[in-house]
């Protein structure tokens, strides 16, 4: 797991992959898995004092992980020691996995539960075979499947950031932790707004909420603002002419009896759906099953 102890990059850099990432998720895990996960791990469940024995508190956490993911063979041998990154796990066939944690976090015990997600979480994704190619991909494919799964909200608290130093864990920026967190909450039904110790960590998921809920305003979702509508509608009318055509993340093509269809990204899981461009019409996600209103 990277740990960042220099400037933190913001905004949305890695956007497009951690949308991928959820539609793999989806594809992979199926809607009822997914939604298997629909209670995040909570703040009790990762509390450790600095009164706690450090190794048993470390193994209990990693327990708690384990029984999240629903790794009811997995057996996380957790150690510290000096290294560059914040954490490393080594990814056998199992059912041990062993797992070392940066030295510093044996004084700083708050983000423990944040290091042991990613790591367990990388044993979860290895056991489904499921990965993008690439360390940085999959390092973000790992950091999206936390939070979506329920267990990143803690890597978006690591973040902190003042004006003589900063900290976050993972790949993702802050904006892009609280955008996968936003897309869960919005899923799921959750308000994990409480949760967080950090300032920091809640202004990046306030961005994070409102990119999030943009993509729920994208044509043709009727949900789409004024602009949007104008600017679809302007790009059907040269479609019709020239039988295909692009916007801002819609297409359109003709079927193969020269009938107008526009394919678009579901706000949910970012599969691409592809209805009759005929004005009001209501479709289903086939993969996360949301029921979306458009005007195509």
């Amino acid at each position: 797991m990277a740990d960042n102890g220099g400037p933190v990059v913001h905004g949305y850099p890695h956007l497009e992959t951690v949308r991928a990432a959820i539609t793999a998720l989806y594809k992979r895990l199926s809607y009822d898995t997914v939604h298997a996960f629909e209670t995040s791990i909570t703040p009790v469940d990762v509390a450790f004092s600095d009164q706690d024995d450090l190794h048993l508190g470390v193994q209990r956490i990693a327990r708690e992980m384990v029984r999240h993911l629903r790794l009811p063979d997995a057996r996380i041998i957790v150690s510290f020691r000096e290294m560059e990154h914040a954490a490393y796990v080594e990814l056998a066939a199992g059912p041990e996995y062993f797992i070392e944690l940066n030295d510093r976090f044996r004084t700083h015990r708050r983000d423990i539960g944040a290091a042991l997600a990613h790591e367990v979480m990388h044993v979860y994704l290895h056991r489904l075979d499921l990965a993008f190619p690439g360390t940085r991909d999959n390092e973000i494919l790992t950091d999206t499947a936390t939070t979506y799964l329920g267990a990143g909200w803690l890597l978006l608290d690591a973040f902190r950031e003042d004006g003589v130093s900063s900290q976050k864990l993972g790949y993702l920026t802050p904006e892009e932790f609280g955008y996968v967190l936003a897309k869960r909450a919005l899923a799921f039904g959750e308000s994990p707004e409480t949760w967080f110790t950090s300032p920091q960590a809640y202004s990046a998921y306030t961005k994070g909420l409102a990119q999030a809920r943009r993509d729920e305003q994208q044509p043709p979702l009727t949900a789409a603002g004024w602009a949007g509508r104008r600017r679809y509608a302007k790009d059907r009318r040269y479609a019709v002419d020239h039988g295909a055509g692009a916007g801002a993340g819609y297409l359109f093509s003709t079927d193969g009896l020269g009938a107008l269809r526009v394919s678009f990204p579901c706000p949910t899981c970012h599969q691409r759906i592809r209805v009759p461009a005929r004005g009001r019409v209501r479709a289903r996600c086939t993969l996360c099953r949301t029921v979306l209103e458009c005007d195509a």
